[in-house]
């Protein structure tokens, strides 16, 4: 029975990912305000829909009290959050909160198929986040003083990531997380906010080539940090948003061409110095030759996606828990494998429908400084996802970097969910502007 509603499940789960996705990409084309609002609806109707079917699946195959409670929680949510934004923030974009919930519910549904006890606490994370950024686009909105704050953002930046070798702990040989009273929380995820505020608060003042190298500095000490750390995912995600966020304050090309020679030959230096470097690129180059040790995860992650095919083993069908790590750096190998590479790539297709949001909303800004931020937000989230996706799928060497809003991990889930919110902050503010009367 559990194995026939599982292989029926399947097919409906796909046919609802591609309804939303298809909803999501025709919000963008012409439509009046009284359509959108019928198209996010449907949105939503979706969604539940979506995380009631997996629900039932889970439910059938695990009738726990803890999973039972998981799903009901996850749904209460959902629900809850849904109304208190709409409620709280006239204007906001209705496409990038949901966005955001799809990926956070997909996120509890694979974190709780995975292990409910990690469901659960990764679903009160996310309620502690969003109930806090429920006053992040106030902030934005009511205060100005966010562009002049560049010294505090580069002091507050280096400072929270180099604390980590004061009191930081090391996880799959990068010494990135801080451990306080048995909770760990990675400063990398919170720094790449900080990090994007204080280049848009630079850039947008001045950009002369002096001020250009003095900017360069300050950010290559950040990155510079993340890479003693070994933390060279965060690293990477670091300067190719800085790479990009010059680029467009100053449309040179040569800082492109420049930036990419110098991360070139970094990374090369990165691959002599650091053992765990040189197994991650062993293991990507032939992980097969290696598949009993250096190469094991990937081969595992490979074989995942390989045997969910386009349609996916079913929810609970599969073997997820045979790829190490799977419920964070690979949760898009258990989603491949269960769901199938159809479900998957609608997925990413979500994140780039907010990726466009994101640049949407950066065009939209006549202050530099905002514009700036919405962009280099954009492209924390769209590049993060790429080198997630990149790694499991063995398309770049694994970094060991979370799949945003979905993999499990509480300092990933709030950065994210903070990121979002942000962007929400300046929809609303520009949403204001143009509801003023003219002369106004």
């Amino acid at each position: 029975m559990v194995v026939v509603v599982a292989d029926i499940s399947r097919y409906i789960l796909v046919f609802l990912i591609v309804v939303y996705v298809f909803l999501s990409f025709i919000s963008f084309v012409g439509s009046t305000e009284a359509k959108k609002l019928a198209i996010y609806r449907s949105q939503r109707v979706v969604t539940v829909l979506l995380y009631l079917l997996c629900s039932a699946v889970l439910v059938l195959t695990d009738t726990s009290v803890k999973t039972i409670a998981a799903l009901v929680l996850g749904l209460l949510f959902y629900i809850v959050f849904i109304i208190l934004y709409q409620k709280i923030y006239q204007g906001l974009s209705r496409l990038i909160l949901n966005n955001m919930m799809l990926c956070l519910m997909i996120g509890f549904i694979m974190q709780i198929r995975l292990n409910p006890g990690n469901g659960i606490k990764q679903l009160l994370m996310a309620a502690i986040a969003m109930s806090v950024c429920l006053l992040v686009p106030y902030l934005i909105d009511r205060y100005t003083v966010w562009e002049n704050l560049a010294v505090p953002y580069v002091i507050a930046g280096l400072f929270l990531l180099v604390l980590v070798f004061v009191i930081g702990v090391e996880h799959y040989g990068a010494r990135n997380w801080i451990s306080l009273g048995g909770f760990e929380l990675q400063p990398s995820e919170f720094v790449k906010i900080i990090y994007v505020f204080f280049i848009a608060s630079m850039l947008s003042k001045r950009t002369d080539f002096k001020w250009v190298v003095l900017v360069t500095i300050l950010a290559a000490a950040h990155v510079g940090v993340l890479v003693l750390e070994k933390d060279l995912g965060g690293a990477l995600i670091f300067f190719f948003t800085y790479l990009m966020m010059l680029f467009v304050a100053t449309g040179q090309w040569l800082y492109i061409l420049a930036g990419l020679g110098v991360g070139a030959g970094a990374a090369f230096v990165a691959f002599k110095i650091f053992t765990h470097v040189q197994i991650r690129v062993k293991a990507w180059n032939n992980p097969w030759a290696h598949i009993n040790d250096a190469g094991y995860q990937i081969c595992r992650s490979l074989f995942a996606i390989g045997t969910g095919g386009i349609m996916g083993m079913g929810l609970g069908q599969g073997l997820p828990e045979s790829v190490p790590v799977v419920d964070s750096d690979f949760i898009f190998s258990a989603i491949a494998e269960e769901l199938g590479v159809a479900f998957a790539i609608c997925l990413i297709l979500v994140y780039i429908s907010s990726f466009i949001m994101f640049v949407n909303v950066a065009m939209k800004m006549k202050n530099a400084f905002y514009r700036l931020c919405a962009f280099g937000l954009g492209v924390v989230l769209v590049f993060q996802v790429f080198i997630c996706i990149g790694g499991a799928t063995k398309f770049i060497p694994s970094t060991g970097v979370t799949l945003p809003l979905i993999s499990y991990g509480g300092s990933s889930i709030i950065a994210t969910i903070v990121i979002f919110a942000v962007i929400q902050g300046m929809y609303v503010m520009d949403s204001k502007i143009h509801a003023k009367p003219p002369g106004d």
